[in-house]
């Protein structure tokens, strides 16, 4: 064991300083949290939605994916607004969205007033899953930017789990989630209000953070970036870090949307492309359907409310555990690996589940997967998550924060986000119209295909990352 006494002043300075840009990460990553939580709460609520509003298969899927719209308009707006304010800034806004949408969400008395409330949370949830990935991106050094960055992925899915659990003993205690459960209101209401807690810390915490230093550089604020760089990585080298980041910013004009575009060629750059790609691949294997609609999948084929619930929160467990795994590796393999891999699990897994699907039946009216087809499909579902945690999951989002420009990062976030939260939203609002025309196999045999092509576009497009410094990110 080593001799604390033997301890240098550098090595106890240096412990410092990782210790700060792991706490400053964290609190970042609660923004993730909120995303997570915020996502998959839906999930539970469904059935108490269908009972309070009335609605039918399509006004549910609009209510379940309305916040997604909000998600889009957070996610570029806050790309753009956060080269402008900083994106310490929009994350304080971010969580002031969340407190209001998990308190709006529960006492609304009807379909526009949940829409208007899921939209604003919406916002929230997309400004925060493009800041969180920028701020530790622009914080962390680059040999342990892929770890600190998948935090946020591992935060992401805690509060998943956090909600399935939620979702889980609420009903429990209420009896369902239609039923009445303190103070006289149904068990979905209360599964909205627990977000206010955690989005009250986001809140409170973030007012201890420093804001981005490549922001305050690219604002002309140098001496405070300095001072920011200093606490991050010491005096000499964070003085070294300021001159090479102010070399890469472009010193004629603020970062513009047009800097996506080659003023040589007239065309998009091919960075923001592969960016958007990856945004979109992400959702078109499906993986939202499993957050919003888990309990509704199961149920469909055969299982109760609560044990439909149950299987969310394993779900939730296995993806954490994917996500830890995800740590350990995407700085020692690389993105790029990770990504491909996960792409080959999650289309073997998806036709296993469409197979499974295949051969459900029809009894009493609901669908039933006769003999081991009920344990294939459970099985296959969970190791898709778990491929999914392993790769995609933490990767775009880390990629995402690091891949572009300092130039463009904000611009090139807000694009990318842009297109993700529309694919979601595709996704989100399509599956209950494919559940009542292909049925689930179909489904599923659309998101393995998807899964299928997103190996070709590993393969051919996306260039690894690892190991390189911000400041070294080129536009092609």
């Amino acid at each position: 064991m080593n001799d604390p006494s033997s301890t240098t002043p550098d090595q106890l300075a240096e412990l410092k300083r990782q210790r700060y840009i792991l706490a400053i990460c964290s609190v970042a990553a609660i923004g993730g949290f909120l995303f997570g939580f915020d996502s998959g709460v839906i999930n539970g609520t469904v059935d108490g939605l269908q009972s309070a509003f009335g609605s039918d298969s399509v006004g549910t899927g609009f209510n379940v994916a309305s916040m997604l719209l909000g998600c889009a308009i957070g996610a570029f707006f806050a790309g753009r607004l956060a080269d402008r304010f900083g994106r310490k800034s929009l994350l304080i806004v971010s969580a002031v969205f969340f407190l209001v949408s998990a308190w709006g969400s529960g006492v609304a008395t009807g379909s526009v007033e949940f829409v208007v409330y899921r939209v604003l949370g919406g916002m929230a949830v997309g400004a925060a899953s493009v800041m969180t990935p920028a701020y530790i991106s622009e914080v962390a050094p680059a040999d342990r930017r892929g770890r600190l960055a998948t935090i946020q992925q591992v935060a992401i899915i805690s509060g998943l789990f956090i909600a399935f659990l939620s979702n889980y003993l609420l009903a429990n205690l209420a009896g369902a989630s239609t039923a009445s459960l303190w103070l006289g209101f149904d068990a979905w209401r209360w599964m909205f209000w627990i977000e206010i807690l955690p989005a009250a810390v986001f809140l409170v915490a973030l007012l201890g953070i420093p804001e981005s230093p490549r922001f305050l550089i690219s604002r002309g604020r140098d001496d405070k970036a300095i001072r920011v760089l200093g606490l991050l990585m010491g005096e000499d080298e964070g003085r070294a870090k300021a001159e090479d980041i102010r070399a890469s910013l472009a010193a004629d004009h603020s970062p513009s949307l047009r800097d996506l575009i080659n003023s040589a060629t007239g065309r998009v750059h091919g960075i923001v492309w592969i960016g958007i790609g990856l945004a979109v691949f992400q959702q078109l294997v499906g993986i939202n359907v499993v957050f919003y609609y888990g309990a509704v999948l199961w149920q469909a084929v055969g299982f109760s409310e609560g044990d439909a619930l149950l299987i969310n929160v394993i779900s939730g467990a296995v993806s954490i555990g994917a996500c830890l795994i995800a740590i350990a590796l995407i700085d020692r393999i690389g993105r790029k690996p990770l990504l491909w891999a996960g792409s080959v699990g999650m289309a073997l897994t998806l036709c296993l589940v469409a197979y499974a699907f295949s051969t459900a039946t029809m009894v009493d009216g609901h669908l039933s997967l006769a003999g081991d087809m009920g344990i294939v499909a459970l099985l296959a579902a969970n190791a898709y998550v778990l491929f999914f945690n392993l790769s995609w999951g933490p990767v775009m989002w880390v990629m995402l924060g690091e891949m572009f420009p300092n130039q463009v990062r904000g611009s090139g976030l807000a694009v990318a986000g842009l297109f993700q939260w529309l694919a979601n939203f595709s996704i989100t609002m399509t599956f209950p119209i494919m559940l009542g025309g292909i049925g689930l196999a179909g489904a599923y045999g659309v998101y393995a295909f998807f899964a299928a092509c997103s190996v070709v576009f590993v393969m051919k497009w996306v260039k690894e990352t690892r190991g390189r410094e911000l400041e070294q990110m080129a536009y092609e």
